[in-house]
């Protein structure tokens, strides 16, 4: 016999440079500059919630795909990897259009901070969420557990070819210094769909309150111009 369902609950929400989906690596882990806080909602703000939290390096993050929420699901997606053109099992993939638009990502743990106003906030990188994004849970990665070495990757067996980052004369000097290897990192990851390579195009990603306007051609991006936005909130 079945128990009742629980409604989720978001427990905490994290703080990200990325104010938009675009840009974001497409799985944790690929840009470690990238530093986030995970600051929880109030009824969660106890610190004995995460008493021995410290003892691992990382975490597992579940967390809401915000951005596609839908009422209706199709067994089937197009992955970007593919080129956008290649249909598989919706199972067999990462989209973030599923029955439950639930994510699942590895984080590092850098320390835990104590906010005078938010209580306990967990400093963690190389996530790959945007800012505000819900967090049902959070669990310890174990090593003996969850690292499996003669694990395959299917149709993403790795993490796809770099890109050669070039800045163009003054741009560099706008981002500032504790960014810089973090926006590296993401450019170099080509933040683009990946069935998109057109060299005449020119994208615009907003970053860490930063837009940054770049084209890419022949394996090689270059940062036209960077401006300053409004910046999400991340100390």
């Amino acid at each position: 016999m079945s128990g009742a369902l629980q409604e989720l609950r978001v427990i905490a929400r994290i703080e990200t440079d990325f104010p938009t989906k675009f840009g974001i690596p497409r799985q944790a882990g690929v840009v470690e500059e990238l530093e986030g806080r995970i600051v929880f909602e109030p009824e969660y703000r106890n610190p004995d919630a995460l008493r021995g939290i410290e003892g691992f390096t990382h975490l597992w993050l579940i967390w809401q795909f915000s951005e596609a929420v839908r009422s209706n699901w199709s067994p089937t997606v197009r992955p970007p990897r593919l080129g956008g053109n290649t249909r598989l099992g919706v199972f067999a993939t990462r989209s973030p259009f599923r029955p439950n638009p639930l994510g699942l990502s590895c984080v590092r743990l850098l320390r835990l901070e104590q906010d005078p106003a938010r209580g306990p906030v967990l400093r963690v990188s190389g996530a790959d969420l945007m800012n505000g994004t819900p967090i049902y849970d959070i669990k310890p990665y174990l090593p003996y557990a969850d690292c499996k070495p003669d694990a395959t990757g299917g149709f993403a067996p790795d993490a796809g070819a770099r890109l050669h980052v070039v800045f163009s004369p003054g741009a560099a000097d706008a981002v500032p210094q504790g960014k810089r290897d973090a926006l590296r990192g993401v450019l170099e990851n080509d933040p683009r769909p990946r069935y998109q390579d057109d060299p005449a195009r020119i994208y615009g990603m907003d970053f860490a309150g930063m837009n940054v306007k770049f084209r890419v051609e022949n394996g090689e991006l270059t940062v036209l111009s960077v401006e300053s936005v409004k910046k999400p909130r991340i100390n």
